[in-house]
Formats: structure tokens, C-alpha cells, sequence
């Protein structure tokens, strides 16, 4: 890992991918949906504080604006509520 980048000293790196490569598939599968759950429940943490007044469906579609970028998250979710310009309008 590029050591600008990270606090962690390169010996502790070292032992970390270790003991990630010895764990079965199944624990390093289970780890990574932890980490996954923990961002999704960062991103919506912002997004609570960006728009306190959103409602829990709006909150996840702005979700799926973070995760599959907007134009992406408006052709499969819809345009976001107060969004209703023209380049936002999904088109099959």
C-alpha cells in the first residue's frame, strides 16, 4: 500500500494480509459485507445530517446516487424528488 496513504506501519500491513490470506473464504466474504454494511451506514449517517428533513425512501435513493453514481441511480430509481430536469429524466 502506497505509505502516504495509510497510518498503519508496513510491518502491521504485512501481518494484516497475512491473516486475511489464511482465513477460510467464507470469513473473508462475511468481513467484507461488514465493511460494506459499515459504508452504506456511514453514507446514510451523511446524507441524514446533508438532509434532515428526507424521508427514508429519499435517503436511499440518494444512497444509489453515492453507489452507482446519478445517472446510473435515475435510470433504474427514478429522477430524486425535486429533481425533475429534463437531462435527469431517465429514457429507455
Amino acid at each position: 500500500m502506497n505509505p502516504n496513504l495509510s497510518d498503519t506501519p508496513s510491518e502491521v500491513e504485512k501481518l494484516q494480509i497475512e491473516l486475511i490470506r489464511q482465513m477460510p473464504p467464507w470469513k473473508r466474504l462475511y468481513l467484507a459485507g461488514q465493511m460494506i454494511q459499515t459504508v452504506r451506514l456511514l453514507n446514510l449517517s451523511g446524507l441524514r445530517r446533508r438532509y434532515p428533513e428526507a424521508s427514508v425512501a429519499e435517503l436511499k435513493r440518494r444512497l444509489a446516487d453515492l453507489w452507482l453514481g446519478p445517472k446510473l441511480a435515475a435510470r433504474v430509481y427514478g429522477p430524486l424528488p425535486e429533481d425533475k430536469s429534463e437531462e435527469n429524466q431517465y429514457l429507455a
